[in-house]
């Protein structure tokens, strides 16, 4: 029986554009973007912010030697924000819904740009941040580990006290799902842009 049930952020609560973040960083003077930004999974100084190697003001200053120009924080997080494309404000009333008989959490590979704005007022028209939808969040960054590494589905689950066999992982990433897999978790693969709700309400039995 399903009491836990634990999300991916980027690509399943709200939909990703890739183009339109690497548009944003190319204008920042950064001319490699479409080499470094991925979709599931950053390399160089990016995967080392979203892992918590490198803090937001030393990201700042390396994306700034790169780009040839000091770079203010908005300017960077525009670019990063521009990666999340939408947010479907009815699946957020579906996360309400499923809190009466659920336990939520976000396990997400992100960064201290994307986090603070998703937890602040924000992340929806209403004002609402993100963490007001869940019981717990756990970002890359502050876990000094991105997924699909095994580590960061062992310090989840320890961490929110889950039994696997009792918790659902939701993502977008193939490597992830089966990553979550291996962890013993029951997974569902979302698709970016397309509402997983049926998909879950079918394994939930409330459909």
């Amino acid at each position: 029986m399903i009491k836990n049930l634990v999300f991916d952020f980027g690509g399943v609560i709200v939909s990703l554009d890739r183009d339109a973040s690497v548009s944003a960083f190319v204008q920042l003077g950064l001319t490699d973007a479409e080499n470094i930004l991925d979709k599931y999974h950053q390399t160089g100084i990016f995967l080392a912010l979203e892992e918590g190697r490198l803090s937001e003001e030393e990201f700042r200053r390396q994306l700034s030697e790169l780009c040839g120009r000091p770079l203010a924080y908005d300017e960077v997080e525009h670019a990063w924000l521009c990666f999340l494309s939408g947010l479907d404000l009815r699946q957020l009333d579906y996360l309400q819904q499923l809190r009466t008989d659920y336990r939520l959490f976000i396990l997400s590979n992100t960064n201290p740009y994307i986090g603070d704005w998703a937890c602040s007022s924000r992340f929806t028209p209403e004002g609402r941040s993100l963490d007001t939808y869940f019981d717990g969040l756990f970002f890359s960054y502050r876990m000094g580990m991105t997924k699909p590494d095994p580590r960061i589905f062992r310090q989840l689950i320890d961490q929110a006290g889950l039994n696997p066999e009792e918790t659902l992982f939701v993502d977008d990433g193939a490597a992830n799902i089966a990553a979550g897999k291996a962890a013993g978790l029951h997974t569902l693969l979302a698709e970016n842009g397309c509402s997983w709700v049926p998909q879950l309400k079918k394994i939930l039995g409330k459909e």
